[in-house]
């Protein structure tokens, strides 16, 4: 039986690595700016590749190192690679001046971050499942809840940093309070039930519907990217909205996610998870369209469009894997991690791609009109998706 501690401990680190996994898109404006890094728009899409890669890579290695060594250590991997990442970002903070160094570093601790990402969040859900026997879906709620808030907490500790005069605090806590988890964990016994799914599956051939679940998670990670990482640069040099702006468009959209799925999982017997799913993806598209047409002096719409983006991406990737895992229950245990390796491929092609795009020339404002596009095919897809079979509840994810 887990101790009260342990419990704490975990939702805790939830919330922590929540505002790990958005420190570098919350300080995308320092990122560009001229008077630190001075990175290109295609420099700063770049850093999110290594991310991208180790994340996917420690995702599919964490079930099995699980099941080896015990989800602990996996946890702790993980906390330990995100801690390496804050201190990396810390340390290329005072070499602004030596640019090609400062953007090794800046690489090495996005690849770690993406490492602790795929390391730690598998083992928190694990956690929190087997702490909780009697109220899973509560307790992973409130996880997710919590990492939610980390995400939105993130934009606003750079914003109150950087007004102190050292933005770099905000790597400094998360490496401090990273720091106290590794400590207060190692003496805890974090100790569950070897999973038992995952020898279920294996073997089992990839259903040709699981394509379209991964299809849909691409598709899905280019809007909530365009949106996580690209709304500040937007904000700063198309609205022209200050930097405290900016981070409160970044925290709007991010507390809109977390409050749309809390929302969404507590009305589902109202609003079916279908019809949820079937709509989001349209309030999402006529987000990017007002976002795409906002006038340049009118920074206070950005945030409520940004807010209203994130309204359209919350519940979204949860009920892409309910779905899936209730139909492709065969293969359940595997459709959660396929999945979500899907969605950091679209994380990926939208935190580089619009990079290029930029320093060629094109503006964001034509970035959001075509991401409306994408968010209109994603809700036609959702009815080939999401057409058929009983429904399931949302699940809850610690993804984007």
């Amino acid at each position: 039986m887990a101790t009260q501690t342990e419990r704490r401990v975990v939702y805790a680190a939830g919330m922590v690595q929540g505002i790990a996994l958005v420190t570098f898109p919350a300080a995308s404006t320092i990122l560009t700016d001229p008077s630190e890094y001075d990175l290109t728009n295609t420099q700063y899409g770049a850093l999110f590749l290594p991310q991208v890669v180790t994340a996917i890579t420690a995702a599919l290695l964490g079930a099995r190192l699980g099941g080896r060594a015990g989800p602990k250590r996996v946890y702790l991997v993980g906390l330990s690679a995100s801690l390496a990442a804050m201190l990396l970002l810390l340390v290329s903070s005072f070499l602004t001046g030596e640019e090609t160094l400062a953007y090794v570093l800046l690489l090495l601790a996005t690849a770690s971050l993406g490492a602790g990402f795929g390391f730690a969040v598998p083992a928190l859900n694990t956690f929190t499942a087997a702490f909780n026997p009697g109220a899973v879906d509560r307790s992973v709620l409130v996880l997710n809840a919590l990492l939610g808030l980390g995400t939105v907490l993130a934009p606003v500790f750079v914003a109150i940093f950087d007004g102190l005069g050292f933005w770099w605090g905000l790597p400094l806590l998360v490496a401090a309070l990273l720091v106290v988890l590794i400590v207060v964990s190692v003496g805890l016994p974090l100790a569950v039930a070897a999973p038992r799914a995952v020898t279920a599956v294996t073997g089992s051939a990839i259903p040709e519907r699981f394509w379209m679940y991964a299809g849909f998670a691409v598709l899905y990670g280019v809007c909530e990217t365009v949106n996580g990482n690209w709304s500040q640069l937007d904000m700063t040099s198309e609205l022209g909205a200050s930097t405290t702006q900016a981070a409160l468009a970044l925290t709007a959209f991010w507390a809109m996610v977390t409050i749309g799925r809390v929302l969404f999982a507590a009305v589902q017997r109202v609003f079916t998870p279908r019809r949820t799913y079937h709509g989001l993806p349209f309030v999402l598209a006529g987000a990017f369209v007002l976002i795409a047409l906002l006038p340049d002096d009118e920074p206070a719409l950005g945030i409520l469009a940004f807010g209203l983006a994130g309204l359209g991406c919350s519940a979204l990737l949860p009920l892409t894997i309910s779905f899936g895992q209730e139909e492709l229950g065969a293969v359940s245990a595997a459709v959660a991690g396929g999945v979500i390796a899907s969605y950091q491929l679209g994380y990926g092609i939208a935190a580089f791609g619009v990079g290029p795009l930029l320093d060629g020339g094109v503006q964001l404002s034509t970035v959001y009109a075509v991401a409306a596009v994408v968010a209109v095919a994603m809700g036609l897809l959702s009815f080939v998706v999401a057409g058929r079979g009983p429904k399931p509840a949302i699940a809850q994810t610690q993804g984007g």
